[in-house]
């Protein structure tokens, strides 16, 4: 009998993104059982495609377009996505890592300004319950751009505005809140993100995600100096810690910088990004109704347990008694062995084993294959997810 199958995978980091990798398994399957429906779900971690995941599980997303900048500064087209009163924010779309090419790395320079003028943006045009998505930074400023963006100044002991960056905030002499726009007051933020770095420290925000943006150990040093300073005059002008919050960290210290002014608010919180993704796709509504889900990531590792999204999905699937299988590109016996947890059985996209580089390198061709013999395997009932359609 015909099946409902929930296509929830994430992404394929540095390869392909999970809207690509969603239809590519749509592919797959219906080649095997064209009689089934298949309800291609993408999810994200709120990092870079979270947009695009959203629009492609629930295309009556608005999106409106946003002047901004790019982390260096440079204007650039940014976009948000909007339905009524709600909004969503991705900070790597106009902060993002992706934004600048491996030899422009700058995390002394970059800045989430570009990310603050996109919240502006939606916030002028009445959006009032937004989620800001902050994984995938190319930055490391403790979320001093944003902050300026919405009307905060950080300044030197002249009195003069500081450059963007991280870098400059070895300078900095005074925070001024004053001018941080009032219309936040009618505005409820969310922050998806599931980092949980304090902001300084050998676990903060410079030390463990500044060489990922392209910071030499000497630069690491300096945006640490730099951070510590922030957050010293950042908690004075706001009256209450900011550091060591579990996720200040996030961004490059993007969250620091806005639990400095999470008062402001209406209401202010941060939320793990795929529990927040999976609230805004309905996932346990779709879930319910589904006969088995499919979903997938990059690398099935010893990290697969600490907040990814593929295993999130899992453990929904076994708490729902939905039966779950995971493709990926790469795949160790911790990784199997985190999934066996969940009750979900974990394929490899390429047949041949050569790992996560090949697959990388074949595009979505092995993903779709993949999901062939998953159908297959279900058809022949030597794979969970026999059940009929329960829509």
């Amino acid at each position: 009998m015909p099946l409902r199958v929930l296509l929830a995978p994430d992404s394929f980091k540095g390869s392909l993104t999970s809207v690509q990798v969603a239809d590519a398994m749509a592919t797959g399957w219906t080649g095997a059982r064209p009689d089934d429906t298949v309800d291609r779900c993408p999810m994200s971690d709120g990092g870079a495609g979270l947009l695009d995941a959203l629009l492609a599980a629930d295309p009556s997303w608005q999106q409106l377009p946003a002047a901004s900048r790019d982390p260096l500064g440079r204007a650039i087209g940014a976009r948000f996505l909007r339905s009524g009163a709600r909004g969503i924010v991705e900070l790597a779309y106009a902060s993002g890592l992706a934004r600048v090419g491996p030899d422009e790395r700058d995390p002394g320079a970059a800045s989430t300004f570009g990310t603050g003028l996109t919240l502006a943006a939606a916030i002028g045009l009445g959006v009032r319950d937004i989620v800001l998505g902050v994984g995938g930074s190319a930055t490391t400023d403790g979320g001093t751009g944003l902050l300026v963006a919405l009307g905060a100044r950080f300044l030197d002991a002249d009195g003069e505005d500081l450059p963007p960056g991280g870098a400059a905030l070895a300078r900095l002499a005074r925070v001024d809140l004053r001018g941080v726009s009032p219309l936040l007051a009618e505005v409820r933020l969310t922050v998806a993100s599931d980092v949980t770095n304090p902001l300084l420290g050998p676990d903060g925000a410079a030390a463990v995600y500044g060489p990922q943006k392209g910071a030499s150990p000497q630069q690491v040093g300096a945006l640490e100096a730099a951070l510590a300073r922030c957050a010293d005059l950042l908690e004075a002008a706001a009256g209450h810690a900011i550091r060591d919050v579990p996720g200040a960290g996030a961004a490059g210290g993007t969250v620091a910088g806005l639990l400095a002014i999470s008062d402001r608010f209406a209401g202010f919180s941060v939320r793990p990004g795929v529990a927040e993704v999976m609230t805004l796709v309905r996932f346990d509504d779709r879930l319910a109704g589904s006969s088995l889900v499919l979903t997938g990531e990059g690398r099935v590792d010893a990290q697969t347990a600490f907040g990814k999204t593929a295993f999130g999905v899992a453990r929904r699937a076994r708490e729902a008694g939905v039966p779950c299988v995971v493709i990926g590109g790469s795949v160790d016996p911790d990784g199997l062995t985190a999934f066996a947890t969940q009750g979900a059985v974990v394929l490899p996209a390429c047949e041949d084993h050569r790992g996560l580089e090949a697959a990388m390198a074949a595009g979505t061709a092995p993903i779709e294959r993949a999901a062939e013999r998953v159908a297959r395997l279900v058809s022949l009932g030597a794979m969970p997810g026999g059940r009929p359609n329960r829509a």
